[in-house]
């Protein structure tokens, strides 16, 4: 062990952020400013879901950005530059006391006096033959990463929801044509995007459609889709196949830690203060996030407040430090 890891490892922080996206990086700027030196760990460099996104209208007083990284970029900038710097960790387990809480990680071990989780969700799966072999041959989970390949090819997203439309109406820019799979008769989409999606004029609808299986051996050449209602299945020949169904919670971790839904989503407070009175939660895997960037952010705000207000109680010596 490299005296550096062993310092490491024996200090104990303030606080432990896991996770740089929206959530974490307002955490880490308000932390940072309050003097708790937060520590942001995060194997993707910073920026979360936002990464992908072709653009960002709806995040209040943001208009000229072009991109979500764009985005991204500059809260990540603000976070370090109040101190707040990222490590590159991947968070394997938690164990928690009543005092200190030891996250031990791939490449080092940390404990911390409060830990922020907020670590997202991931992408939900489809669950059908071809998907898991074809991924990145054409299963992607990212059109502003992978549309530009297909330009004038025929590609299908699946999902009916903001994330399916928002990623559909880039790609019908770019595509050929764009067939929307969705299992029900309508979009859940808000409006903007909906009206935005039916003017495309290189873009149909599969209703009340599920996916069997996504087709092809080195590459999709197409996808078989079943209609629930009749049940008569079919192929759509296709290059790619957008999957945009839903997300999973980022909280394999915290199994036994901290109490979850059903669905693996973190359950909070108000204060989003989990079951543990040392860890919080903020960002798209607590329970009932509506998950935009704006609730995301004022999760990481709403969680440093009430962290410093639990520490400044604990550590006398911090009791006249605020974050504001």
């Amino acid at each position: 062990m490299s005296d550096q890891v062993a310092d490491q490892e024996n200090k104990i922080h303030d606080l432990v952020i896991i996770g740089a996206g929206p959530a974490g990086l307002a955490a880490g700027i308000y932390s940072g400013r309050g003097g708790l030196e937060p520590v942001l760990l995060d194997m993707m460099g910073g920026g979360g879901q936002v990464n992908i996104i072709d653009k960002v209208e709806n995040y209040p007083g943001v208009i000229d950005l072009e991109t979500g990284a764009e985005l991204a970029d500059v809260m990540r900038r603000q976070a370090e530059s109040f101190g707040a710097g990222i490590t590159f960790d991947q968070v394997e387990k938690i164990e928690a006391t009543e005092e200190l809480v030891t996250l031990t990680c791939s490449s080092s071990t940390y404990r911390a006096r409060a830990v922020l989780v907020a670590s997202g969700a991931s992408h939900r799966p489809l669950k059908v033959p071809g998907e898991g072999r074809l991924m990145g041959r054409g299963v992607s989970v990212c059109a502003t990463c992978d549309g530009a390949f297909f330009k004038g090819q025929s590609v299908a997203v699946v999902g009916g929801g903001d994330a399916a439309v928002m990623e559909a109406v880039y790609l019908s820019r770019i595509v050929g044509h764009v067939t929307i799979i969705h299992r029900r008769d309508q979009l859940r989409a808000e409006k903007l995007l909906q009206d935005r999606i039916f003017a495309a004029q290189n873009v149909d609808f599969a209703w009340n459609s599920a996916v069997e299986e996504i087709l092809g051996d080195k590459e999709v050449t197409g996808v078989r889709i079943k209609d629930v209602e009749t049940g008569e299945s079919r192929v759509l020949e296709v290059a790619a196949v957008f999957v945009f169904v839903g997300v999973v919670p980022n909280s394999g971790f915290l199994q036994g830690v901290v109490e979850l839904d059903e669905f693996g989503f973190v359950k909070t407070d108000m204060n989003m203060q989990t079951s543990h009175p040392r860890i919080y939660a903020a960002g798209d895997l607590r329970a009932g996030s509506v998950r935009q960037i704006g609730t995301a952010v004022g999760d990481g705000i709403n969680a440093t407040v009430h962290i410093q207000e639990m520490l400044n109680a604990s550590i006398p010596s911090r009791q006249h430090q605020t974050v504001s």
